[in-house]
């Protein structure tokens, strides 16, 4: 076959094979392009990821830290309970114990005595101890004071008194020392929470950037896919033209070799025909 009769075959072919390596030259671009989109955003998730697990780990430090602190609070109010508890069975076995809460009590009152040595004073003041009767007010006046001081010193150092004080303190102490356990609580709880919610968004962009990558590796194969049929289609635009190359340098070298055959016979006498004679004549 020569030059034109392959290359009505082949031009046909070649049309046909150019278009088919544009489509996929096309195709092939859309889906690297679809490849750089989903490796974006799965970097980008993937930053995201990255930040709120170190954010999950501050947050278990702090939760961690609060649960310590929870722990001990919980030892310094059981401590304050277990006094509280004390002082109130000591005041439960004084009230009990009806003659020493009596003997406490059994002293006069000061406020009966200082009202006994105003009523003496003012009756000393209304000339009511005149005479003898003046010396019996002086001494019966020592007497009351001395018994006032008594009395109010004996007030001072009344136990259930003291035990009273010492429950209100304590109870205040206790009080306290549950609120602050609360306080811890809530705190460790928080921390908990937001840790826990931290972990669910980690779990939720993880699934997205799991998502991500798989549409990166489907459209990769994709991609890999149009570039060899590309590559195919190309090969054989050039196959095809390297062909015809080929048969182009093959006719023109034959063409040389019956020219320079027909100028040997001519050279050499012999008679050409008239076909060979054209056929020098054009070349």
């Amino acid at each position: 076959m020569d030059y034109s009769e392959v290359g009505d075959i082949f031009n046909p072919l070649t049309e046909k094979i150019n278009l088919e390596l544009s489509n996929n030259k096309e195709q092939r671009d859309e889906w690297n392009n679809r490849v750089r989109k989903h490796l974006d955003k799965r970097n980008e998730i993937n930053i995201q990821v990255k930040e709120l697990i170190s954010e999950v780990q501050k947050q278990k430090i702090v939760r961690d830290a609060a649960n310590i602190n929870v722990k001990e609070l919980k030892e310094i109010r059981f401590e304050k309970s277990e006094k509280l508890k004390l002082i109130r069975k000591e005041m439960k076995e004084k009230m009990g114990d009806k003659e020493n809460r009596t003997s406490k009590k059994s002293g006069p009152d000061p406020r009966r005595i200082k009202s006994e040595m105003d009523k003496l004073e003012n009756m000393y003041e209304r000339g009511a101890f005149s005479g003898k009767k003046e010396k019996e007010f002086f001494n019966k006046m020592k007497k009351l004071s001395r018994d006032y001081k008594e009395a109010k010193k004996v007030g001072k150092q009344d136990i259930f008194g003291n035990l009273k004080r010492n429950e209100r303190e304590a109870k205040y102490s206790q009080a306290k020392a549950h609120d602050n356990v609360e306080d811890a609580v809530k705190k460790a709880q928080e921390a908990h929470d937001l840790m826990m919610e931290l972990s669910e968004e980690v779990d939720r962009l993880r699934e997205i950037a799991n998502n991500a990558q798989m549409e990166v590796t489907i459209s990769k194969r994709e991609a890999d896919i149009m570039h060899s049929r590309y590559v195919v289609a190309l090969r054989c635009i050039h196959s095809m033209q390297d062909l015809l190359k080929e048969i182009t340098t093959e006719e023109i070298a034959e063409e040389k070799v019956e020219v320079s055959d027909l100028m040997s016979r001519l050279m050499s006498g012999d008679t050409l025909s008239t076909d060979e004679l054209l056929s020098l004549q054009r070349n």
